[in-house]
């Protein structure tokens, strides 16, 4: 691979940056906001030098659980140094990356390059989106009974600019394309209040 550059530091992946939103459990473009699950992320952790990030995800008014389920999870950024747009593991083939990746409008302009040579000729390092996964690893205050699979997971892509994320989960077991939505929620901003985890 190429050496890449490194890209500038991201505000909005600052340790504790969190991210209201809502994730539609159906596939289908006109659910209704009853299939939609409102959704809280924070970030724990962060290391743009390995390509690595992670931090948990809170799950609101999911209808098989009486709390607010909540997961752990781990995210690889898509660099070219350390990951590609290749996902190379948990189910997920090339041409079913390319199917997802593509339903971000910003990938587009990469897509040629991707079908190539996997992506590893572009210089990211100052592309105005990253591109991610994220892989929820456990549940941290129920069990797998919960009506939740972690099974799968996100694609994910993240607008430098203003924080938002948008993403697609991926399980060949579970319904196609559920949209995730998110934006980041501004230092002490109103109405949005997150429980403290320790993660050992």
């Amino acid at each position: 691979m190429p050496a890449q550059a490194l890209p500038p530091p991201c505000t909005f992946l600052a340790v504790g940056q969190a991210f209201a939103g809502t994730q539609n459990v159906s596939s289908s473009q006109t659910s209704r906001k009853d299939e939609a699950w409102k959704v809280k992320v924070q970030l724990q952790g962060c290391d743009i030098q390995r390509g690595y990030l992670c931090g948990s995800m809170e799950a609101l008014n999911v209808p098989a659980a009486e709390i607010p389920v909540v997961t752990f999870w781990e995210g690889e950024m898509v660099d070219n140094r350390n990951h590609t747009f290749y996902t190379g593991k948990w189910d997920a083939s090339r041409e079913t990356d390319v199917k997802h990746w593509s339903q971000f409008p910003s990938f587009e302009p990469l897509r040629a390059d991707v079908e190539k040579d996997g992506g590893r000729s572009l210089d990211l390092a100052n592309y105005p989106y990253f591109f991610m996964r994220w892989k929820e690893k456990f549940f941290v205050n129920v069990g797998t009974d919960c009506g939740l699979t972690i099974a799968g997971f996100y694609y994910i892509c993240f607008s430098r600019n203003d924080g938002s994320v948008h993403g697609f989960y991926y399980d060949p077991n579970s319904s196609p394309f559920q949209k995730l939505e998110l934006k980041a929620l501004m230092a002490g901003q109103s109405g949005h209040c997150f429980a403290s985890y320790e993660f050992a």
